[in-house]
């Protein structure tokens, strides 16, 4: 029991010896380390807002005010151990070395936000865009630092990895997608009059883009049509709401314009020729 009672007095005495030698030290770094978080976080909201006015994308504004404030007070926690008289080079070494064993460890999420940062600096695509890449397609709704994700006419959600994104091939066509579309019409009508009458249906259509013109005109000759081709661009998000609509919008007018939608047919000869035998009874 007295052991253990002066092993309590020798800790207690440590204790205070150090605190009336490093009292100043102490209370310094604590003031330091309170004012550098202040001015940590009003930089990041006065980066953040400098963003927003400058209408940049709001994932990179984010992105910016967070790595400004991380920065902040990573400095400032430097500065007040070093008040305290603690060196930091050993824990930077050590830092590092856990740094390294980690990065091993998670080098596929590493790179997802490796791709993710090169996404949201270099911006491809925007919230909104039509993106097809890897054979996904989608709306773009949210760009994360790990991951992309996108949304079909369905509401199906589909969340890309951005390393699967970056250094692939992207097809972004915005916040349309192509729509191909082809009628035939019989050889005896007019191709003008159907596409001047397909053009004026089309004006109709609702989800279709008036920003990006229809291309209407002969496709090909068929064995029992002329194949009128049709180019639009519709909304993503109404795609096939959009292809129907216009279908039924063709078949109207073009019924209404009494201009013959054929079906296939062939027609079949047969020729009869009797042959006269030659020779004697």
């Amino acid at each position: 029991m007295e052991d253990e009672i002066q092993q309590m007095t020798a800790i207690y005495e440590m204790i205070v010896t150090y605190l009336v030698t490093y009292s100043f030290q102490i209370i310094g770094a604590v003031i330091v380390l309170l004012i550098g978080i202040l001015i940590a976080r009003k930089v990041s909201n006065f980066v953040l807002k400098l963003c927003e006015r400058k209408k940049l994308d709001i994932t990179l504004s984010r992105f910016a005010a967070n790595t400004v404030k991380i920065l902040i007070i990573v400095m400032v926690a430097v500065i007040a151990l070093g008040q305290l008289g603690i060196s930091v080079t050993p824990m930077v070494a050590a830092i590092g070395a856990l740094g390294l064993g980690a990065g091993l460890a998670v080098q596929g999420l590493l790179s997802n936000y490796g791709a993710g940062l090169n996404i949201i600096l270099a911006r491809p695509f925007v919230l909104g865009d039509t993106i097809e890449v890897n054979g996904v397609k989608g709306v773009v709704r949210e760009i994360h630092l790990a991951y992309t994700l996108l949304a079909d006419e369905d509401n199906v959600q589909i969340l890309v990895p951005n390393r699967h994104i970056v250094g692939e091939i992207i097809h972004n066509s915005q916040a349309d997608s192509l729509v191909e579309l082809t009628v035939g019409i019989a050889y005896h009508c007019q191709p003008e009059q159907a596409i001047e009458v397909i053009r004026k249906a089309l004006s109709s259509v609702p989800g279709i883009s008036h920003v990006r013109q229809p291309l209407i005109g002969i496709h090909q000759f068929g064995d029992s049509s002329i194949d009128i081709g049709i180019r639009l661009w519709a909304l993503t998000e109404r795609l096939y709401e959009s292809r129907y609509s216009t279908n039924l919008a063709i078949h109207r007018a073009l019924a209404e314009a009494g201009i013959e939608i054929p079906f296939p047919q062939r027609d079949v000869r047969i020729s009869n020729s009797v042959g006269t035998p030659s020779g004697k009874d």
